[in-house]
């Protein structure tokens, strides 16, 4: 669980909001961005969290300012135009909330949409925690498809640069994320990794010394059998293991979830089942959350600085949400045994309604649930 902190009143105070938010995040910044910025920052955290999106003549209508909502607008528009967001302040800052600093599952995933002729596709890099994957780092590409392994190394090596390669267990991606570069990469650094590959992959058997499709180590399973494959294979011209599961597609035909590692094979399908966190993370952006795909910005510095923002307020709803599910009243649990709604969901609900009405139903300080101490 992350850090817990004390129940006190909140005070309601629009002002006392701003103020204390921006304390908060300028203790955590360590004074590397000016009062003035904060405060704009703090502004656009609340806003998202008021009414859930990202559009700016939306937020700048609900600014808690006394200036009007146009002179607001233009201040969001000259931030985003001019201000450096460093991406290492926001990284570092989310990293030093995490309540574990060793042994983290990071997962690597891609979100794209597109906005008039406009492809956004953004490389996501998080941290699997409970049910969501903690966004961490992300790179903006200038194109639309499939990363390729040069911008998933560049990602991975910033990430080691500053958080240390000792910080990682492993690191789960989909079946996208395949290479010879990139799993050189992984195997040169000691990088345990589970990613899924496509049925159809061609892999070398030595023992039959020959190349097949790698659903053919896995095609007599039983329905829901795992097995994982004692011999080393070659897959791109690297030694590997990989391990399997039969299935149901969503169609109802026969399917696979197949999957290749590096060590621990025997666990390969424990570890993978936490790759779905990076959905319920993309959810919270989008649709679930803060509507990410209602923004009108295509320039990539703009869009970064607005997504990095979003993570800070994700992360923020995240923390409460968790807090008042594991000490103050739990989340429905329903008949299929799931959560009603996500630690998410609970997180910003209670926000929007404090904000919006006033009405602190917990009791708690919502606003120190940024705080690093």
């Amino acid at each position: 669980m992350f850090t817990t902190h004390s129940i006190n009143h909140t005070n309601t105070s629009q002002e006392c909001k701003i103020t204390e938010l921006s304390s908060v995040l300028e203790q955590n910044f360590e004074t590397k961005i000016n009062k003035a910025r904060l405060k704009l920052i703090s502004m656009m955290i609340l806003a998202l969290c008021k009414i859930k999106t990202v559009n700016y003549m939306a937020l700048s209508n609900v600014f808690d300012s006394s200036a009007s909502a146009e002179s607001s607008l233009r201040r969001i528009q000259r931030f985003m135009a001019g201000f450096d967001l460093p991406m290492k302040l926001v990284s570092g800052f989310i990293f030093g909330i995490l309540p574990e600093k060793k042994n983290l599952v990071l997962v690597l995933d891609r979100t794209n949409w597109k906005f008039g002729g406009s492809n956004i596709n953004i490389l996501m890099l998080g941290i699997c925690y409970k049910n969501i994957a903690i966004p961490v780092m992300f790179k903006m590409l200038d194109k639309r498809g499939n990363s390729h392994s040069e911008e998933r190394i560049k990602l991975i090596k910033q990430y080691i640069s500053w958080f240390g390669k000792d910080t990682i267990d492993c690191l789960l991606a989909d079946r996208e994320f395949i290479g010879k570069d990139w799993f050189d990469f992984l195997n040169k650094n000691n990088i345990k990794y589970y990613i899924r590959l496509r049925n159809n992959f061609k892999v070398f058997c030595f023992d039959k010394n020959e190349e097949k499709p790698v659903f053919w180590l896995f095609n007599k399973l039983k329905m829901g059998e795992f097995y994982h494959h004692p011999k080393i294979v070659k897959i791109n011209g690297v030694l590997c293991y990989v391990s399997g599961i039969k299935t149901i597609s969503k169609e109802g035909r026969i399917d696979f979830l197949i999957i290749i590692s590096f060590s621990k094979p025997e666990a390969s399908l424990m570890y993978y089942k936490k790759r779905w966190q990076i959905e319920t993370l993309f959810k919270a952006f989008k649709s679930s959350g803060f509507n990410i795909e209602n923004t009108h910005v295509t320039d990539q510095k703009r869009l970064e600085k607005l997504f990095m923002i979003v993570m800070i307020a994700l992360v923020w709803c995240y923390k409460i949400g968790d807090y008042v599910d594991q000490n103050i009243k739990p989340i429905k649990i329903k008949k299929h045994q799931r959560k009603a709604f996500s630690v998410f969901k609970y997180g910003l609900n209670c926000i929007n309604n404090i904000l919006n009405n006033a009405f602190n139903k917990f009791n708690i300080n919502v606003l120190q649930f940024l705080s690093c101490t």
